[in-house]
């Protein structure tokens, strides 16, 4: 049944069914075996139903119920490299589950009130403490990171206006066709400013299309409030 040689014994496709039969019926004969098989079958058909699946929260899911299923495997049917593997990622999906979880009900908060604040981007931006009288950008700069004040004052310079703790910024830019600032961003007072770089937003905007939407939602809800405000200003300007 075995085709030998001097080196190598090389198994045909007999003997691999002979060995998975043996295997399944030493499996069936226990009842452990029995649990092992059916958390194995269970994994296996999760692992199928998410290559179907294309957003990320219910494929995040899956991969959990798949990592649960080897590991009961692996507990039943002793096999130590699959109990490390899936022992690492369960932990990992269920955190990454949660978090996109996390991120949708704040997506869905916000846009019931109708918040342009992007307050539900600030778990995912970093700190950095800015001096008065330093810049943050300047125009014409690439546009790399969208920014949420928290405290102090900074100062739009081209044109006068301050931005007050409470406000998020610099996101326009990311739309725009040359990706460069169309204003210069100095602190006028020291500064505690929160931001969250491309990369980082770009993952939550492919990872969950409510933030994406919400996102395109929060732009243009600024350019139609920068609309009426130079319209009321061209209304209340004197006719020549």
């Amino acid at each position: 049944m075995r085709a030998q040689t001097k080196a190598t014994t090389v198994l045909l496709p007999q003997d691999v069914i002979e060995i998975a039969e043996a295997t399944l019926r030493g499996m069936l004969a226990t009842p452990n075996g029995v649990l092992a098989l059916v958390s194995g079958a269970f994994a296996g058909l999760l692992g199928i139903a998410s290559a179907f699946v294309k957003t990320m929260i219910p494929l995040r899911w899956l991969a959990v119920g798949t990592n649960f299923g080897f590991l009961m495997y692996g507990l039943l049917y002793p096999s130590i490299p699959m109990l490390f593997m899936h022992g690492v990622m369960l932990p990992v999906n269920i955190y990454r589950a949660l978090e996109m979880v996390k991120l949708t009900r704040r997506v869905t908060k916000a846009t019931k009130r109708g918040d342009l604040s992007g307050l539900w981007l600030k778990p995912y931006m970093k700190p950095r403490t800015m001096k008065s009288g330093e810049f943050l950008f300047r125009k014409g700069d690439t546009a790399d990171h969208l920014y949420f004040l928290a405290e102090g004052e900074i100062e739009m310079v081209e044109i006068g206006k301050p931005l007050r703790p409470g406000s998020m910024f610099g996101e326009i830019a990311f739309f725009a066709p040359d990706r460069r600032r169309t204003l210069t961003a100095r602190c006028s007072q020291d500064c505690r400013v929160l931001t969250i770089d491309e990369s980082t937003l770009l993952q939550l905007y492919y990872q969950n299309p409510e933030f994406g939407f919400e996102l395109v939602r929060l732009v243009a809800g600024r350019l139609t409030a920068d609309v009426q405000r130079l319209e009321s200003r061209i209304a209340a300007a004197p006719n020549n």
